[in-house]
């Protein structure tokens, strides 16, 4: 039976995957990566031998039509990310939606994420929260970050290194030196660490020491009080 499984692949440690994992990769008929150089290297490991081709946000426009004809015709075909779980900041909207509305199952394995462990370990509020990824470069940030202003609940992004103290720097701006700040990077690698206090706490904090790596930064919500 034709089917798209979505499946999650490590953040960083490579002993996070899954068995059920490792077994739908090597039964399908074809996995699509978003670098099938990275992906290879993990194929490799887990001894995965099936058929890669590339699927990413330059190509995925033109390939959707053609990988629903392919499941239409029975193929049964993964989906796989660089790291975590696709479509998540990632490509895969795209391929789902099309699955969905020509009436292809999809199936999403769980799996790594990353925003999941840094909200949970960050000490904010988790019970409501909102997951904003990345923010626009120059147009419509600003617009971003006065709609942001009134959102009470736990806000989550993902930032890039060479960008994080000016995004801190804009948490100070827009929400308050002192609204709560937790900036999680390199989770489940060697050198995981996350640093909590205030926006201008944790912007002095990265000023003094330039931050490396994968990077997921929760921030507090607007007080209700």
């Amino acid at each position: 039976m034709s089917k798209l499984f979505i499946v999650p692949t490590p953040i960083g440690n490579l002993e996070d995957m899954t068995f059920r994992a490792i077994k739908v990769l090597k039964e399908v008929d074809l996995i699509l990566a978003e670098d099938t150089r990275t992906s290879g290297k993990l194929l490799k490991h887990f001894e995965i031998a099936t058929h890669m081709h590339s699927h990413h946000m330059h190509n995925e426009h033109k390939t959707v039509e053609n990988l629903v004809k392919r499941l239409q015709a029975g193929e049964t075909i993964a989906l796989i990310s660089d790291a975590g779980t696709p479509a998540i900041s990632d490509p895969g909207f795209l391929l789902t939606r099309a699955c969905v509305e020509n009436g292809i199952m999809v199936e999403c394995l769980p799996g790594a994420t990353a925003f999941v462990p840094a909200l949970v370990n960050s000490g904010l509020p988790n019970d409501k929260f909102v997951f904003e990824g990345f923010l626009p470069d120059k147009k419509g940030r600003q617009t971003r970050f006065l709609a942001l202003q009134e959102e009470y609940r736990t806000m989550i992004f993902y930032v890039s290194p060479h960008k994080l103290n000016k995004t801190l720097a804009e948490f100070v701006q827009y929400f308050g030196a002192d609204r709560a700040v937790s900036v999680s990077r390199e989770l489940s690698k060697l050198h995981e660490e996350t640093i909590r206090g205030t926006a201008e706490e944790v912007l002095k904090h990265f000023e003094a020491k330039p931050a490396k790596g994968e990077i997921v930064v929760c921030v507090g919500g607007k007080s209700l009080k």
